[in-house]
C-alpha cells in the first residue's frame, strides 16, 4: 500500500502532455524492473518487450509497485516478481479488464520460472487477446 501511495504522489506531481506522462511512467516501470533480482529481472524485461510488441497501445505503469500495462488508466495485465512476495515463481496476471473470457472458467494468472520461445509466443497471443 505504501508503494501505491508513492506511485499516486508521483503521478499527481507529473505535469505535461500525455506523451510526457506516459514516457515518465515507462521510465518508472523500467527502473522498477532494473531493481529486481536477476531471475525476476530477466523475466520482467521479456514480458515488457512482449507487451510492447503485442499490444503497443497499452501504457506501462507501476501498479502497487509492480510493472503493469493499462488502457485508459485501467490495468489489463501485470508482472509480479517472485522476490516481492517471497514465492517460488513470478506471475503474469490479468485483470477483469482483459478480454480473456472463455466460457465459464479461464485462468487469470500464469506462473513463470523461465521463458522459452514457445512460451513467449503463447504470452504474446494472450496479450493480444487480452487487449482485444
Amino acid at each position: 500500500m505504501k508503494e501505491h501511495g508513492q506511485e499516486q504522489k508521483k503521478a499527481a506531481a507529473r505535469r505535461g502532455s500525455r506523451a510526457q506522462r506516459e514516457a515518465a511512467a515507462e521510465r518508472d516501470v523500467l527502473a522498477k524492473i532494473a531493481e529486481m533480482p536477476e531471475a525476476d529481472r530477466v523475466l520482467a524485461e521479456r514480458i515488457h518487450a512482449i507487451v510492447k510488441t503485442a499490444a503497443a497501445d497499452l501504457t506501462p505503469k507501476l501498479w502497487y509497485g509492480m510493472p503493469a500495462y493499462a488502457r485508459d488508466g485501467k490495468v489489463l495485465c501485470h508482472f509480479q516478481s517472485a522476490q516481492k512476495f517471497k514465492t517460488r515463481y513470478a506471475t503474469l496476471g490479468f485483470s477483469d479488464q482483459a478480454a480473456l473470457d472463455d466460457g465459464a472458467l479461464w485462468p487469470t494468472a500464469y506462473a513463470l520460472r523461465a521463458l522459452t520461445e514457445a512460451d513467449e509466443q503463447r504470452i504474446s497471443a494472450l496479450i493480444k487477446k487480452a487487449a482485444g
